[in-house]
Parts: C-alpha cells; structure tokens; sequence
C-alpha cells in the first residue's frame, strides 16, 4: 500500500507528531503496510498509522496533542447582485491605494502571497493579466487525485501557470485544469488580497494587484473525524495534517533576498490551549521568523458565539456554569483548561435534573455516562498534565443533548487560585445551537492565530471604525498581544462568480477578509524591503512591527487593547513614521 493510499484511506489515522527516525531516513518518505510518515520541517512529521493496530480515537486514549485538530472557514459570505459596484473605501482607510500610486508603486510586483483555502476560481478575470494571461503561479488540488502531486507530497494534483494558461485558451478550461470552488471561500480571499486592477481599478482593485498567487485546495478532513468531532454533514473542515502539508508547499515559492511570500490563512479552530503549543502553531511560528515570509492569520469569528467562558475558584469551592441546547441540536464537544496549578473535579446535571456525580481529574481517564430520561451520552476525557501545554485539559463530548438549560459545576480539587476556561466549537461545527448563559467576549480569537512570529488580524467596519461584533478577541492566555492589529472586514468587495467572462461583484464580511487585506498589505510592504532593495534581509516579525508602528490608534482608546490589538492597518502610516524617523 503507497503512502498516498494511507493519505486518503478512512482506514488510516493520521498525526502531526516530532519524532526522530533512525539516521538516513529523515529525508524520504519512510513507509510500510501499517503506517506512513511525510517530513514536513526538522522533527515534524504527518504520520499515518493503520487503524487495525491502534486504540478507539479518544483523548484518553491518546496525548490530547496527538489528536488531529480541525479547523473551519471564517468569513459571512453575502451573495451581490449583478452589477453591484466596487467599492475601494476599505483599500484607501487602510492606506492601501496611496501606495499603490507614485512614487512608490507598491502593487505586490515579485511577491508572492499564498492561500490554503477552499480552492480558486482560476478563469475569473479578477486573476488575469490586461493580456489575459493569469497572475496564479500553481495550484495544488489536494481533493483531484487525476493528475501529478507536487513534488515530495504524494497526493492531489498540481497545476502550473503553463497549464493553466494554456487551459485558459480552451473553450472549456476546466478540461485541462479541473480545478473549482464550489465554496467560493478562496476566490473571495484571493481577490480582496490580490484581484487585479480590472478597468483600471474602477471594476475591480485588490490590495496587491500584481502580486504572484499560490493555491492550496484542502481536502475535506476524513469521515472519521467529522464523526469524531460531530461536525454537520456538508460543513467544511480541514485537518491539521493537510494544513500543515499546504503552508510547506506554499513556503516552498519563496525566493531569499529576491522573492518574499506572504502566506495567508482565513481558517480557524475555537479548541486549544488559546497559547501557541499546537503543531501547526509551532511549524507556523517556524516559517514566520524566517527570512522574507510573514503568515497572516484570520482572528476567527467567535467573539459574540457565546462559546467561551472563563472563571475562577479559590481554594477547593466550586462553580457552576450553565449552557443552553436548542432543540435538534445533534451533539457537541467543549474543552474545560485549568490553569497550573489548578486540577477540577466535574459534575454535570442535565436539563431535567439528574446528575452525573462529581468525577476527579486526578483519575486521569475516560468516563462515560447515559442519561436514564432521554438519550443523552456524555463521555469525559481527562488529562492532568497535557504535554504541550503542561495545564489540566478535560474534553467532554455530548451526544443528542436534551435541550434546555445544562449545569457543569466545577470543584477545585488544589488549594489556592484556580483559574479555567470554557470553549465551545465554532458555530457552523454545531448542527443546532449550544451557548453559555454567562459567556465571556474575550480570549475568543481562533488557533492558529496565537502562534508567536505570526500577524493575527481581528477585523472592523473602516466605514465608522466600529468594531466588528462578531470577531474573535484577545489576548492569548500567556500574556502575549494578539491580535497585533484590525483590518477592515465588514462588506468587504470581493469577486463572487463570473457572467459571461465578467466578474460579478459580491460583498463579504468576517476575518477572513481582514487577513486577506492585510496579506496584501504585507505584499506592499514586502515588495519595498525586498524587490526595492530597501530592507532585504526582513523577516515576518520584522514586517509586523513595521504594521504594528504605522498603526492607526484613536486618542480616546488605549493600546493595546483586545480588540484592535495595537491599532487598525494603516500601511501608508508605516512609511509616515519612516519618514518621521529619517526626519528626527
């Protein structure tokens, strides 16, 4: 069996694992009959083992950092009307468009930003030249098993800008490079990061109009992770292992000192330790510090889900919280950290009274219960010492919940401070509604956002400077600013399909916006350090301390602040502090 076939098989799990191999193999794909791993950076490897030799999936069973994550879209998309106009007023509050004029020209020229999303919409002219020839340098199509994988990646099909260009001339392109986005997630980032000046700006404008583009089009997470995870049928969801395997492809296009990459994501997860342990942070953290990248990461939409709650318990008292089901609501899993060195006992009482009794993490194992009225199971997975982050973690796992209002109440089983957070799902991963009658806005912004040397953007209406209700706030748990900055994402103009070769305008909100935004920005920016030979050698903190300098900050607010971070995108305000800096 090859390792492309344990890739895609149901009948294999996968991991992101650091792992040392024996010497002469850290270079290769090293598989057999019952398990496969992929090299990603260093020690970090995919790896695929044959489900026949291992445990049931559960936290207990496994290292709570073992488990593949799942992440979700972050954008509220709103379908316009043919027609409907292209409106530039995000690019210039942003100080997008002032750069883009003379002297400086800052259009993205020799930058490339790259995308792993719901694929692109290759034909739409938003991506095309004035010669209409396409401004895309590759795709990879990890769901397109027909064609070539990239190098060294085993599965899905690659598609060069050769082969695009020339299906481009063909009546029906997609017959040549089969590549859609039936979501539309992708093309709606890649356009308001990147879309060309179409008109001349008056039709169509991103904010980095002759950047290079790379796309990465996720696969669908595996069947049995859905389950696992309860995600409704038909929502979109994305493994960490996919993810991981896409931002190394994409890093793959960056050229030192002469071609800088923007890599740029607009997908989140709600679950984690809300620091910065998870592989795909870390790796992330990797390719932000190094020379000419910066990742930009989308701050999730979960500040007003009421998913998350935070609270304390001193000296072995206890707490309750209560959650409302709505009716229909399927099931749902919710993650329960305690910060050191706190450990909690659990009980939970169902909408109709009975209780499970108090359960002790110092048990440190699965415990699973079924409810006498109703058909509600519950399982609980304890562990007292989670190796990444090194607190207490308790993942509970609900199935077909009764509705009504459900009581967790914590007993702090440590003398002293014992502090804890709550976290729901994301909304779409909930078929049905679940939310904490007391819920907490802060420290909701999504993984990966809070990984070190990584720019996490919260987004804001730039019609008013109002803050967007539902973005994710800071900060992370261990102190460190996120998000670093605002961008605008609410009706943010985006390409929404085509007619008749034409591009058909629509309108999107969410933070998936203002990270594509900001990605073009760092493009602007890149493109003077690096191509212009101004700062060549920058690497992505670099760069977001420039955006964290030229930052827009109001008189009436303090900075840094949960929501705006350190202020909002102002990417002409970099070169106004550059200019008072060579002035003083």
């Amino acid at each position: 069996m090859t390792c492309r076939d344990m890739i895609l098989s149901e009948d294999f799990q996968d991991f992101l694992t650091y792992y040392i191999l024996p010497e002469g193999t850290l270079e290769e794909e090293v598989s057999s009959d019952a398990f496969c791993f992929v090299p990603v950076s260093g020690r970090l490897w995919s790896v695929y083992f044959n489900r026949e030799n291992l445990p049931p999936l559960s936290f207990s069973g496994y290292q709570y950092r073992y488990v593949t994550e799942l992440y979700g879209l972050a954008d509220d998309f709103v379908w316009g009307a043919q027609g409907q106009s292209f409106d530039p007023q995000p690019l210039i509050k942003s100080g997008i468009v002032e750069l883009q004029g003379e002297p400086l020209t800052l259009t993205g020229r020799n930058v490339v930003i790259g995308f792993a999303d719901t694929g692109i919409d290759y034909r739409n002219p938003v991506f095309r030249r004035q010669d209409g020839s396409s401004r895309i340098l590759a795709i990879w199509d990890q769901t397109d098993q027909t064609g070539t994988p990239p190098e060294g990646f085993y599965y899905g099909s690659e598609y060069t800008r050769e082969q695009i260009n020339a299906a481009l001339s063909l009546e029906n392109p997609l017959e040549a490079v089969p590549v859609t986005d039936e979501n539309g997630h992708g093309t709606r980032m890649a356009s308001a990061a990147a879309g060309s000046a179409v008109n001349g700006g008056l039709d169509f404008l991103g904010a980095a109009p002759d950047a290079d583009i790379v796309v990465v089009k996720l696969k669908q997470a595996k069947q049995y992770l859905l389950d696992f995870y309860l995600i409704p049928e038909g929502v979109p969801a994305y493994e960490s292992n996919d993810i991981v395997l896409a931002v190394k492809y994409l890093n793959s296009f960056a050229v030192p000192f002469v071609r800088p990459l923007c890599i740029c994501l607009g997908i989140g997860r709600s679950f984690g330790d809300h620091r910065a342990n998870s592989a795909l942070s870390r790796y992330l953290s990797e390719v932000g510090s190094d020379i000419n990248r910066v990742v930009v990461v989308s701050g999730g939409n979960e500040g007003n889900s009421a998913h998350h709650y935070a609270g304390t318990i001193i000296d072995r008292e206890s707490e309750d919280i209560e959650l409302r089901v709505g009716e229909g609501t399927k099931g749902f899993l919710m993650e329960i950290w305690g910060n050191l060195p706190s450990y909690f006992a659990v009980m939970v009482r169902s909408p109709g009274g009975e209780e499970i009794p108090v359960i002790s993490s110092r048990l440190e194992r699965e415990v699973e219960y079924s409810f006498v009225y109703g058909r509600t199971r519950i399982r609980i997975d304890y562990q007292l010492n989670d190796l990444a982050a090194g607190g207490e973690v308790a993942v509970l796992r609900l199935e077909e919940p009764a509705a009504g209002v459900w009581t967790f109440r914590l007993v702090q089983e440590a003398e002293g401070y014992g502090a804890f957070h709550m976290w729901l799902p994301l909304r779409q991963f909930v078929e049905g509604t679940v939310e904490f009658l007391r819920p907490s806005p802060d420290t909701t912004l999504t993984s990966p956002s809070y990984a070190q040397d990584v720019l996490a953007v919260s987004a804001y209406n730039s019609r008013n400077n109002s803050f967007y209700v539902n973005s994710g706030r800071g900060f992370a748990l261990d102190g460190r600013i996120k998000p670093e900055l605002t961008a605008p994402g609410v009706d943010i103009s985006v390409a929404a399909g085509r007619l008749q070769g034409s591009a058909l305008i629509g309108t999107a909100s969410g933070t998936s916006l203002a990270a594509a935004i900001t990605a073009g920005a760092c493009a602007q920016l890149f493109q003077w350090c690096v191509p212009d030979q101004n700062y060549p050698d920058i690497n992505g903190t670099g760069l977001i301390n420039f955006l964290v300098r030229g930052a827009a900050r109001d008189a009436s607010q303090s900075y840094p602040n949960r929501t705006f971070g350190f202020g909002r995108l102002d990417v002409a305000g970099v070169f106004d502090w550059l200019a008072g800096i060579m002035r003083g």
